[in-house]
């Protein structure tokens, strides 16, 4: 069995924050030791924009797009994701994706050059309101943009799919409507605990209906109250695959993207210990297989 991860900020940590794939320095999740510890086969790398940065988005992204580069160029295991990736073998996928829609500043042209460049996916907010659309964590009930929604049919038009972890529910409503393919990369389910970042079952329902995965992640303030666990997490993937299958569940861990851990969970090392929790919540193996890496590796793929 193997693990698929749909999202970490390895990327911007190494632009900004001194990450070395090889030796992890203070506050690192992810390197390349790690992902082989844990059986990783396939990870996804964002892009995030930074709104704080004195930067261009677009400025941004290509630093970070520098980075991904160098780590294929520099590490043999890592590999671009394609139709026949064998994950039985002893390489890598690596996936580029983007957090924020600010990356393309409100121009096709930009997002069709992403994705000659091989972005996969792309989430259309952060935790901010931007051009496209409104986020979760802000209380606002509109949905997509003109623009966002302009943006989505170019995506679908491109195969490029729309990523709508922290997008808020009538966003989310606006993106389904469109044809493009739909995934939650590191969602959680908002029946098990509340979070207006988390989903509803049924958007969970909409994007399993479409093919989609929800990545379940590990931000302690989304799993439950007080200090998570592993247990916490798997509790989400439960009633993830209840509500929408189990073809639906995916894992999206955000690694790198918070500045603490559920205990069980502290890197991609530790992936094996929320497969051992969802063996005794009853998945059977080849359930199991999928959760925890064969749905979003097969999502990823459709999109290659």
């Amino acid at each position: 069995m193997y693990f698929s991860d749909g999202h970490t900020d390895y990327l911007y940590g190494a632009v900004n924050r001194g990450y070395d794939f090889l030796t992890p320095v203070s506050g690192q999740s992810v390197s390349l030791g790690r992902l082989k510890a844990g059986g990783v086969k396939l990870q996804c790398f964002a892009a995030w924009m930074d709104i704080d940065l004195k930067r261009s988005y677009l400025s941004q992204f290509m630093s970070m797009y520098d980075a991904f580069c160098t780590l294929l160029e520099e590490h043999d295991e890592l590999v671009p994701l394609t139709k026949d990736f064998d994950p039985s073998g002893d390489k890598i996928a690596a996936v580029l994706t983007i957090e924020g829609g600010e990356a393309v500043e409100g121009q096709e042209d930009i997002l069709r050059s992403f994705r000659r460049m091989g972005v996969k996916a792309m989430s259309l907010t952060w935790n901010n309101r931007n051009e496209l659309g409104n986020p979760a964590l802000k209380k606002n009930r509109k949905g997509l943009t003109f623009l966002g929604k302009e943006i989505v049919r170019e995506m679908g038009r491109l195969g490029m799919a729309v990523d709508v972890s922290h997008l808020n529910d009538a966003g989310i409503d606006d993106v389904l409507a469109e044809d493009a393919p739909v995934f939650a990369s590191h969602s959680n389910a908002r029946a098990v605990y509340f979070s207006p970042r988390s989903l509803c079952d049924e958007h969970i329902k909409q994007i399993a209906r479409r093919g989609g995965t929800i990545g379940v992640n590990f931000y302690p303030k989304q799993l439950c109250e007080g200090s998570a666990s592993v247990h916490d997490a798997a509790m989400h993937a439960l009633h993830i695959a209840e509500t929408g299958g189990a073809s639906c569940l995916a894992i999206g861990s955000d690694f790198d993207g918070m500045g603490k851990y559920p205990k069980g969970l502290e890197d991609p090392s530790c992936l094996p210990n929320l497969a051992r929790e969802l063996a005794a919540c009853g998945f059977d193996g080849d359930a199991l297989a999928a959760c925890c890496g064969g749905n979003l590796m097969r999502f990823m793929k459709g999109l290659c």
